[in-house]
């Protein structure tokens, strides 16, 4: 005789809640109480019940699952390979987890897979995106507020539209980098900035540019990465060329400054007794740098996740107004500065 299959009812006994509050988890509505949850989900454990995904999808008309697109970044190794986008990928499916929603990862490098995202979205593959585009000409955004598909952006878009989105002060990072070597004592002071097409890069380094200037120096020599560790290190190479008696180097991301450390190294060139480094991001390589960088921390897996607590809230409610939340960077001291 076939074993009759658990339901709502016997999680809801097990836990000891009411079965719209069993529903509530398995449906993945939010601001569900966290114990709640885990006591739900541990029931659902010992019990073995298996929510109907067919069934639950008809009646709430959502599929469970959201893409996260990464559009512009030039393909799949460059993703995969940059500890940014493994920061908003791991911020993303942890909250997403937490809420029994599924992450579909979508590559948008090329005018075609750009195409091919909007209609697996306006098809109803996925109930939203979550969408990090990484220039502000990139079109992705417009077409999907176009094609009426719930996104979120991970930084503000290329120009004003009515989406959703997260962001940091970056250029309160910039002066935040820019204080700390003046406070030094540096003198000699020179940037690194991240590609100058890009609004994150654009904004790092006038808010670096703006406070020198309040400290009364008015040029920084300035060499243009590519947020590459590469790009840092031709960078530095033009930079003391330029500047041999630079005594300090502030990078626009933590890639490149590792590397503009390393090129010191190479010049016979102490870090920091010879010559201090400010990175930007507080990720991987900041940690991974002998010595370890000084960085302006951008919490990339908080927002992350509150990128996709704004979906989940325009999905559960739809025709709210768009949000924005704008995170405070912080700078973090180690040894390179």
């Amino acid at each position: 005789m076939s074993k009759v299959a658990p339901t709502l009812e016997d999680v809801a006994r097990v836990a000891g809640v009411s079965r719209a509050t069993v529903s509530r988890v398995v449906n993945g509505t939010r601001n569900v109480d966290p114990e709640l949850q885990e006591t739900v989900r541990n029931a659902i454990e010992q019990t073995g019940y298996t929510p109907n995904r067919v069934a639950r999808s008809l009646v709430t008309r959502r599929t469970g699952t959201v893409a996260l697109v990464i559009s512009g970044a030039g393909g799949g190794s460059d993703v995969f390979t940059d500890p940014f986008f493994g920061r908003v990928t791991a911020g993303v499916v942890d909250f997403l987890r937490s809420h029994s929603v599924h992450p579909v990862l979508m590559l948008a490098d090329s005018d075609h897979a750009r195409t091919e995202v909007v209609e697996f979205l306006r098809q109803g593959s996925a109930d939203g995106a979550l969408l990090v585009s990484t220039h502000p000409a990139d079109p992705l955004p417009a077409r999907l507020l176009e094609a009426g598909v719930p996104s979120v952006l991970y930084a503000r878009p290329g120009r004003p539209m009515p989406v959703s989105y997260v962001d940091m002060d970056h250029r309160a990072g910039g002066r935040l980098a820019a204080d700390h070597l003046v406070a030094a004592g540096r003198y000699n002071i020179t940037a690194i900035s991240g590609p100058m097409d890009v609004l994150a890069s654009q904004d790092r380094h006038a808010g670096f540019r703006d406070a020198m200037a309040r400290h009364g120096f008015p040029y920084v020599p300035t060499a243009e990465g590519g947020f590459t560790a590469e790009s840092g290190a031709a960078a530095m190479h033009r930079l003391l060329v330029e500047c041999p008696d630079l005594d300090a180097v502030f990078a626009a991301n933590d890639l490149m400054a590792q590397a503009a450390v390393d090129v010191l190294h190479e010049h016979g060139l102490r870090v920091p007794e010879d010559v201090a480094v400010v990175g930007f991001d507080d990720s991987a390589p900041a940690l991974a740098c002998r010595p370890q960088l000084t960085t302006i921390r951008q919490p990339v897996e908080r927002m992350a996740a509150q990128m996709a607590d704004l979906l989940l809230a325009d999905l559960e409610k739809p025709g709210q107004r768009p949000k924005s939340v704008i995170f405070e960077p912080e700078l973090v001291l180690r040894a390179s500065a």
